[in-house]
C-alpha cells in the first residue's frame, strides 16, 4: 500500500515536460529547424561572464590548495573541510547569506541581516520549505489563476489545501474575490510577479490592495497570514515597469528567489528563503524554515554554486534578449489575429486558444509543429503558454505556422 496522493503524483506528468518531451522526440524525427518549441522556460541566453570565470577559479584555487595541502603547506581551511566539494553550514554559507542581505537591502530599503536568510536548492526548495515552515494540518493557501502548477503539489505535499482566485482580465488581483477567499483557514499567500504563465508584473495599488487586506483580515481573526513571494523573474521586467517588493507593504512575508533565470543557471538549483525583519517572532519563523529544511532534506546547497553566486551577486545574464523576443513574437501574433495581453516581465506570453478546450487546441497546433502549453494546469481555461526564452530565428520561422493554424480555424 503507497501513499495515494504521491502515487498520483508520480504517474501524473507535468504537462509542460510531457510536451517538452514530446518535442525533443520531433526534433529527432523531421529536425530541430523544423520544430517550433514553445514549451520549457529554459533560459536561451548564456550565463554572464562572471558565474564561468568563478567556476573556473574556484576549480584552480582548490587544486592548488589540494597540492599545497599534498606537499604539507596546505592552505587555510574554509568551511567543514577546506575543500569546494565539502559540505556548508546547513543554511549556506554566511559571506553569502551577508551578501544576499546586503544587496537586498541596498536596492529595496530592507533591513534583513544575514541569519534570517537560508540558503536553498532552488525556488521549488525555497517554496516547499517555506510551506512546510509555516503550514498547520488543513491550512488553507491562497494563490491567483494563472499560477505555476507544482504551487498545488508543494501545498498538497506540506498538508494544505490551495484555494484559487481567478485573476481580472488583465491578470492583476481581483480584489472582490481574493477578499471573498480569504477564511479562518487562510495561513498563507503565494504570489508570483513576474508571473508565469502571463509574464503579468503586479502593480503597486494591487500590492497594497491585496496587503490591506491581509492586514485587515489578520487583525480580525488574530491569526498570522504568512505572504510567500516566488521570485524567480524578478529582474526580467520591460520598458520601465516597476515590480513592487512585497516585504515593504507586509510585515509578515518571506521572499523566495532564485537565480536560475536572472543568471541563466537552472540547472544548478540554487537560490534562497528571506523571511522579513519585521515578521511577527521572525526568529521563531527562522527556526522553523530551517527545522522545515532539514524534515525535507534541503539542506548544504551545492558548496560551489554557493561560491560562485558570493562572485555573482548583482550580476544577471542579458535579458535585453528577452524583450526583443517578446516584440517579435507580440508583433507577429498581433497581426495575425491572436488576442493576448502584453506581458510585462518573465519570458511567457499568455495567448487566447483559438476554441474553449486549450488542450484542443495544443494538440491541433502540434499537426504544424507547434508546442504550446494548454493552460488548465494553470488553474484556468482557454489559452496557451509561449515560452520565448528561444532563439528569435525559431520565433520568426514559426510565423507562417501561426497563419496557417488561424486559417484554419477560420475555415
Amino acid at each position: 500500500m503507497l501513499p495515494e496522493k504521491t502515487l498520483a503524483w508520480g504517474l501524473s506528468r507535468s504537462c509542460i515536460r510531457e510536451l517538452a518531451e514530446y518535442g525533443a522526440g520531433r526534433k529527432k524525427e523531421i529536425g530541430a529547424e523544423n520544430v517550433f518549441d514553445f514549451s520549457l522556460g529554459n533560459p536561451s541566453v548564456p550565463s554572464p561572464a562572471v558565474v564561468d570565470q568563478s567556476i573556473l577559479d574556484l576549480i584552480r584555487d582548490n587544486i592548488a590548495n589540494e597540492e599545497a595541502k599534498a606537499s604539507g603547506k596546505a592552505a587555510p581551511a574554509e568551511g567543514f573541510g577546506g575543500s569546494i566539494h565539502g559540505y556548508t553550514t546547513a543554511a549556506g554559507i554566511m559571506s553569502l547569506r551577508q551578501k544576499i542581505a546586503d544587496d537586498l537591502n541596498s536596492r529595496f530599503g530592507l533591513n534583513i541581516n544575514p541569519g534570517l536568510i537560508y540558503v536553498t536548492c532552488g525556488a521549488a526548495a525555497s517554496l516547499t520549505i517555506s510551506l512546510k515552515a509555516v503550514l498547520l494540518p488543513d491550512d488553507e493557501v491562497i494563490t491567483v489563476a494563472p499560477f505555476f502548477p507544482e504551487y498545488r503539489v508543494f501545498t498538497e505535499g506540506q498538508g494544505g489545501r490551495l484555494v484559487v482566485v481567478p485573476a481580472a482580465d488583465d491578470f492583476m488581483i481581483d480584489l472582490d474575490a481574493f477578499a471573498a477567499a480569504l477564511t479562518d483557514k487562510t495561513r498563507a499567500v503565494i504570489i508570483n510577479s513576474p508571473n508565469n504563465p502571463s509574464g503579468a508584473v503586479l502593480s503597486e495599488a494591487c500590492v497594497k490592495g491585496m496587503t490591506d487586506l491581509l492586514k485587515a483580515h489578520e487583525a480580525k481573526t488574530g491569526r498570522t497570514i504568512y505572504l510567500i513571494s516566488d521570485e524567480p523573474y524578478r529582474e526580467i521586467v520591460y520598458d520601465g515597469v516597476k515590480n513592487p517588493c512585497l516585504l515593504n507593504y507586509y510585515d509578515d512575508a518571506i521572499m523566495c528567489y532564485s537565480f536560475s533565470k536572472s543568471l541563466s543557471v537552472p540547472g544548478e538549483r540554487i537560490g534562497y528563503i528571506a523571511v522579513s525583519d519585521k515578521m511577527t517572532d521572525a526568529a521563531n519563523v527562522y527556526a522553523s524554515i530551517m527545522g522545515a529544511g532539514r524534515c525535507l532534506g534541503y539542506v548544504n546547497p551545492p558548496a560551489l554554486f554557493q561560491r560562485v553566486i558570493e562572485r555573482s551577486i548583482g550580476q544577471t545574464a542579458d535579458i535585453t534578449e528577452y524583450k526583443t523576443n517578446r516584440d517579435l513574437l507580440c508583433a507577429g501574433l498581433k497581426e495575425l489575429g491572436y488576442e493576448y495581453v502584453e506581458p510585462q516581465g518573465a519570458f511567457y506570453l499568455f495567448v487566447k486558444a483559438l476554441e474553449p478546450d486549450a488542450k484542443a487546441f495544443s494538440d491541433r497546433a502540434k499537426a504544424h509543429e507547434l508546442l504550446l502549453v494548454p493552460s488548465d494546469d494553470f488553474g484556468c481555461t482557454g489559452y496557451v503558454r509561449l515560452s520565448y526564452c528561444i532563439d528569435k530565428h525559431v520565433i520568426e520561422r514559426s510565423m507562417p505556422a501561426f497563419k496557417a493554424l488561424m486559417e484554419e480555424y477560420r475555415a
